[in-house]
């Protein structure tokens, strides 16, 4: 039978955390953390493993508190004005295998209070690798197309980002996908409620929305010489 891997106490963190960011407040109730936030996310995560494998062997998925597919829940404030020290959501990341080496896409899950979303793809990479999927884009452009114009892939998500406000420099500013060239990030999100986030189905929603969404994923891949 399906599993149920969050409850409502999630939520209820998330939000008396938002309200009481600070390391005094964290310490007196770490252990609310640990019980009803990091158990569960490692549970989803590693029940996640065998289904996005199916999809993906070039995907990794590692249920560790630390290091792992989970994000911290500490914020890094270094060059930060807000000094909170604590994000007030929980987060995971199922990268490709060459992503501590490269910029390389990926899955993506967020959870907060008002704000559930799932996402697939490339944020924020670097000129290099931005440059490589550009010129993919001008290379394959049947290729794009059929990516993120397919009936699966426009039900399930829907492409996000910044863009730039010309087309860069090199590149056609009237070619048919200057539209996408312009992009700065080759991402497209899902959204779900707390509710659904909740449900016993929610597994099998998420790796379904991967499976959907993975013509990006394999598209970006292929740009930057990646397997996928």
């Amino acid at each position: 039978m399906p599993t149920a891997y969050f409850t409502p106490r999630l939520f209820v963190f998330l939000r008396d955390l938002k309200r009481h960011n600070d390391r005094l407040w964290f310490a007196a109730n770490k252990d609310r953390y640990e019980r009803d936030v990091r158990g569960p996310m490692l549970r989803f995560i590693a029940d996640a493993a065998l289904p996005l494998g199916r999809i993906s062997r070039a995907i990794v998925v590692e249920p560790r508190p630390a290091g792992g597919s989970l994000f911290r829940i500490h914020r890094d404030t270094r060059f930060s004005k807000d000094k909170s020290p604590y994000k007030t959501h929980a987060a995971a990341h199922f990268r490709h295998r060459a992503a501590k080496d490269v910029h390389a896409p990926g899955y993506y899950l967020h959870l907060e209070p008002g704000r559930v979303m799932a996402g697939v793809g490339l944020w924020h990479p670097d000129p290099t690798t931005l440059l490589a999927i550009r010129a993919s884009l001008v290379r394959q452009p049947a290729a794009w197309r059929k990516a993120v114009g397919g009936k699966a892939f426009r039900a399930a998500c829907r492409l996000e980002g910044e863009s730039a406000a010309r087309v860069p420099r090199g590149f056609d500013p009237d070619h048919p996908l200057a539209a996408d060239i312009k992009r700065k990030d080759f991402t497209a999100l899902a959204d779900f409620t707390e509710r659904e986030a909740l449900a016993p189905t929610f597994l099998s929603r998420y790796v379904d929305f991967c499976r959907a969404s993975a013509p990006l994923n394999a598209f970006v891949a292929e740009a930057l010489g990646l397997d996928w």
